[in-house]
This record gives structure tokens, C-alpha cells and sequence, in this order.
């Protein structure tokens, strides 16, 4: 089993407060901070946790797309996805309502219709998409550049 680790520290209530978190496992960000306005305002330099959710799910929809078309005989020249993961107000509480994913490839020897299935197989088996399955919407579009 592989295993990652993030450790995030929260100081004071949600409007005031601000947090931060570190990258353990790579160290790759450290001291990265988050604020009440960064979540639900804007961005102001900081990020929120749906903008993690997001380059996480790009990167492995990503990975997992280039595995396929690689596994079929037609490695991607580029890949260049993103992901955009809505956090909205429902029933009184906020929760992440949809993603949508927009990936644009270079490959040889594929059509569109090839790409779009070898996109949709990726969709449904990354990783990320698999833990996210809770989101109601989750949808993609898929097109060669």
C-alpha cells in the first residue's frame, strides 16, 4: 500500500480563524495557508481545500488517461486537463455539488470518438473519480487539440 500525509493546523473560529497545511509525505508545500475568505470569498493568494480537490483530480484523471491510451497502442503527446469542482450551500450545510473535467489531448492515430471513450474509461477509474463518487455531478468534456 502506498500512503501520503498532510497535516493542517486551525487556529481560532471558521470567520476569523485562519490554517495552514504542510505536504509531510513530499514536503513539496509547506506553511500553505487557508482562510475563511480564501474558501468562501476570494482567493486572495490563498487556497481552499476544493482547489486542492481540483489539481488533484485533474492530475490523476490525467494519469490515468495517458495509462489507457498508452495501454492501447496511443501514447498522448500531451494531455492538458482541468477541473473545476463547484462548493455550494444545499439543505443548510455547503457541499461540493460537481466537477467538471475539460481535458484537451495530442495523440496520433486516435479520433475523437476513440478519445472520448479512452476519456470516459479514465473518468470512471482514476483514483481520484473513485473517492469523489459522492459528488452528484462529475462530467467531462473531451476533445482533441
Amino acid at each position: 500500500a502506498i500512503e501520503r500525509r498532510a497535516q493542517a493546523t486551525w487556529t481560532g473560529d471558521l470567520r476569523s480563524g485562519q490554517g495552514e497545511f504542510d505536504l509531510e509525505s513530499s514536503h513539496a508545500v509547506e506553511h500553505e495557508q487557508v482562510t475563511f475568505a480564501s474558501r468562501f470569498e476570494q482567493p486572495g493568494g490563498k487556497t481552499s481545500p476544493e482547489e486542492l480537490i481540483a489539481a488533484a483530480h485533474a492530475t490523476c484523471f490525467s494519469m490515468a488517461l495517458a495509462g489507457g491510451l498508452a495501454r492501447s497502442g496511443h501514447p498522448p503527446t500531451k494531455l492538458e486537463t482541468d477541473a473545476q469542482v463547484t462548493l455550494d450551500n444545499v439543505d443548510g450545510g455547503f457541499g461540493i455539488t460537481s466537477i467538471h473535467l475539460t481535458v484537451r489531448g495530442e495523440v496520433d492515430g486516435l479520433d475523437e470518438d476513440g478519445f472520448e471513450q479512452a476519456a470516459q474509461d479514465a473518468k470512471q477509474n482514476c483514483p481520484v473519480s473513485k473517492a469523489l463518487a459522492a459528488v452528484p455531478e462529475i462530467t467531462l468534456d473531451a476533445s482533441l487539440a
